[in-house]
C-alpha cells in the first residue's frame, strides 16, 4: 500500500490547506468531520468572524443600522448555540 498526502482546500478559506494523510486511495482522517467538538469550534470560529465585521462596521460611516442589526442577531444566535453544545457536551454533575 502507497501513503502520501492530500491537499484539500477549504471552501470558508480558500486560502487555508488541510493535509490528510491517504493509505492507497482511501483518505483517513484523524478526527470525526461531524463531531461536537468540531462544530462547536468552527461555531466560536464565525463567532470571532462576525465580532471582526461587527468592528469594522461600527467604524464606516455612515452606519448602515440594519445590517448592524442583523449581524449582532447573528451573533447573538451562534453565542445561544454555543451554550448549547457545550451543555450537551458536559457530562451532568451528579446531585
Amino acid at each position: 500500500m502507497r501513503s502520501g498526502l492530500v491537499v484539500l482546500s477549504s471552501p470558508r478559506y480558500p486560502e487555508s490547506f488541510h493535509l490528510i494523510t491517504t493509505l492507497g486511495h482511501q483518505p483517513t482522517v484523524d478526527a470525526n468531520l461531524h463531531s461536537p467538538q468540531r462544530r462547536l469550534i468552527e461555531l466560536q470560529m464565525e463567532h470571532g468572524d462576525l465580532d471582526a465585521v461587527i468592528d469594522r462596521v461600527v467604524l464606516e460611516m455612515p452606519v448602515d443600522e440594519l445590517m448592524l442589526r442583523r449581524l449582532k442577531k447573528r451573533r447573538l444566535m451562534l453565542r445561544d448555540e454555543i451554550a448549547r453544545l457545550r451543555d450537551a457536551m458536559e457530562p451532568d454533575e451528579p446531585a
